[in-house]
């Protein structure tokens, strides 16, 4: 029998949950509309028009939460804060009592000895900011206020704090197909809205970093190794044009203050209009480590029809594609002779995955 992989010293078991998927209370406490209630609550939008107006109810039974992660021997619990439960409509006033109920979470996660891990917009937009034109909006990025004020209020506490999660995922599904909330339906126009996200996280960790609590501080992208289906070279240039869309639009920024040249190839489907002078100097600051959320690789070939990435995806059968996740990541790190310490979510089907995930072992 083939032996399990060691795992070695300072690997750390976590769990993640995000605040739609689990708080309900979506009235409690002066919290504001998201798009996600406004989505949810469209008919036709999702399966038998459920919402997240209860779900878990973690916000009533956030303390038997705990003690079920406590019961699960996990050692760090990511959660994310919900920006309408601090800023009702994305600006202004702070609702203080939404950042209580953050306050206590944090603290029962630290009386059972869990480390609390903070992401701070986990694809919950204030509608009052969506309605003004959400992400594709320059103005968005005041984003970087919210996250000062929640980081001032737990700081003391959190010693990790994530920006965004997974910008592709939102932009692509939010703002590219419509599938997810906001909803709209923009093709590669969307990624407009991911500049927008980027140039917020970069705001948003010069502003945690002003205040002078301790902390590390990054990013979390979700990466699928891509491949070329066949060594054609339609196929080899269709694989580098995807992964420069799907991987390298949020790594190369964060990591190397550029954006990908394959991009180049996609004109005028792909407008960099909106990157002004400065941006990516900002979007680039120096992060403490890159969160990478693996899922499942990528097979590519040329597309036969009017793709405007001129990519289609070919499945890939079982699983010996699912090594090296990390790659698109660790090469602009590489190539900006960056440390940055990959933190990992992984939706590996074992142990052995992890051990070739080729990552410094620690996941939340």
């Amino acid at each position: 029998m083939e032996a399990w992989p060691r795992l070695p010293a300072g690997f750390q078991f976590g769990v993640a949950t995000a605040a739609y998927q689990i708080e309900g209370g979506v009235d409690a406490d002066g919290r504001g509309r998201s798009v996600w209630d406004t989505f949810s609550h469209t008919p036709g939008r999702t399966r038998d028009g459920d919402t997240g107006d209860v779900v878990c109810d973690s916000h009533h039974r956030y303390s038997q939460d705990v003690a079920l992660i406590a019961g699960l021997g996990a050692q760090a619990y990511r959660f994310s804060v919900a920006w309408p439960r601090v800023q009702p409509d994305g600006r202004g006033a702070v609702n203080r009592p939404g950042l209580d109920y953050y306050s206590r979470l944090v603290d029962a996660l630290l009386e059972v000895g869990i480390e609390p891990v903070v992401t701070l917009f986990h694809w919950d937009l204030p509608q009052a900011l969506e309605d003004a034109g959400g992400w594709l909006n320059r103005d968005t990025a005041r984003f970087a206020d919210y996250a000062g004020t929640a980081h001032a209020a737990l700081g003391d506490r959190v010693p990790t704090w994530i920006t965004l999660n997974e910008p592709f995922v939102h932009t692509t599904f939010g703002y590219g197909w419509g599938t997810h909330a906001p909803g709209r339906r923009l093709g590669l126009g969307a990624l407009v809205a991911a500049h927008h996200q980027l140039l917020g996280h970069g705001l948003a960790v010069q502003a945690l970093r002003a205040d002078g609590l301790c902390g590390r501080i990054g990013i979390t992208n979700a990466c699928t190794p891509v491949r070329a289906a066949s060594a054609e070279p339609a196929d080899v240039a269709a694989a580098a044009r995807y992964d420069a869309v799907a991987n390298g639009f949020y790594n190369d920024p964060v990591l190397l203050g550029r954006y990908p040249a394959e991009l180049a190839e996609l004109a005028p489907a792909v407008d960099l209009s909106a990157v002004r002078a400065g941006d990516l100097a900002v979007i680039a600051a120096p992060l403490d480590f890159l969160g990478i959320n693996y899922y499942f690789p990528t097979r590519v070939r040329a597309a036969t029809g009017g793709d405007p990435m001129g990519a289609d995806r070919v499945p890939i059968e079982g699983v010996a594609d699912r090594v090296r996740l990390a790659g698109r990541a660790r090469r602009p790190a590489r190539a900006a002779g960056r440390a940055v310490r990959p933190v990992r979510r992984c939706g590996a089907p074992d142990l052995h995955d992890l051990e070739r995930c080729g990552l410094s072992p620690r996941t939340g």
